[in-house]
């Protein structure tokens, strides 16, 4: 019986996973917004990168999109096209491109566990080169202003703080449930603000808050933490699941209020 009830489970999970991709998909295919991919080059390198534009008079601003652990997904995909329903130029770069088999990225990776481990040892520096390029390279599109946030989930939370330590023409950056800088001589570089959006049960992130929160303040830097009481990490991802608990749920709806709010601002 015992059993039964475990494979029971584990195929109802697995179906719901399936379910929220196919969902994603949808959402991405459906959209009445431009979409398209680009390849940007620099030295030796070249990234792939998912770009949606608003539907908007004037020349918009630009969000760069730094994707989970899990590499350049549907959902991730589905954040950009909301982002451009919003009136942002968003694109999303594939940070696994090239590393994969033939050359390929995320999508050639084969499986989650092979997308983790190839995210996790992606050198700092060519991290760091390839959003660079990929930031050029939206803020020089004639549909942009020339404003540029950056903004990550998870992994790419951190990564969204990192960037802003490297890149000084940033307007925001917005952390997603991911670590900060690790030196105070990084922190002391950056010169845009920086929102944090945490889950209140994701204290293996969450505990690196406050002692941020004192070392932005001491270098003279504008750190905007919020944490939601009762969300889990990766609560933007898990918030808009089939069967998504009532406290990320509810954390995923007010952080896209306030994500929202705070990029009318740049």
């Amino acid at each position: 019986m015992k059993f039964t009830l475990v494979l029971t489970l584990a195929v109802f999970s697995i179906a719901a996973v399936a379910t929220a991709r196919n969902a994603d998909r949808q959402g991405v295919e459906r959209s009445p917004r431009h979409q398209e991919y680009v390849t940007v080059t620099h030295g030796n390198r070249s990234v792939k990168a998912f770009i949606v534009f608003p539907e908007v008079k004037n020349k918009a601003p630009a969000v760069l999109v730094i994707h989970e652990i899990f590499g350049l997904s549907d959902w991730v995909r589905g954040v950009a096209d909301q982002l451009a329903a919003a009136g942002y130029i968003a694109i999303a770069p594939d940070l696994l491109s090239g590393m994969g088999p033939g050359g390929g990225g995320t999508a050639e990776m084969g499986s989650q566990d092979a997308i983790v481990r190839a995210i996790s040892g992606l050198p700092p520096a060519q991290v760091t080169a390839d959003l660079d390029a990929v930031a050029g390279y939206v803020s020089r599109l004639p549909a942009c202003n020339g404003h540029l946030a950056v903004a990550g989930f998870c992994w790419g939370g951190g990564q969204s703080f990192r960037f802003a330590t490297n890149r000084r023409d940033l307007k925001a950056a917005f952390v997603f449930y991911g670590p900060p800088p690790q030196s105070e001589q990084d922190l002391a570089r950056i010169q845009c603000p920086v929102y944090g959006f945490y889950g209140g049960n994701d204290a293996r992130i969450t505990a690196t808050v406050a002692p941020t929160a004192e070392l932005m303040k001491k270098a003279g830097k504008n750190y905007d933490p919020i944490t939601y009481e009762g969300a889990g990490h990766g609560f933007m991802r898990a918030g808009e699941a089939p069967g998504a608990t009532g406290a990320n749920k509810k954390a995923h709806d007010e952080a896209w209020v306030r994500w929202k709010s705070l990029l009318r601002k740049i």
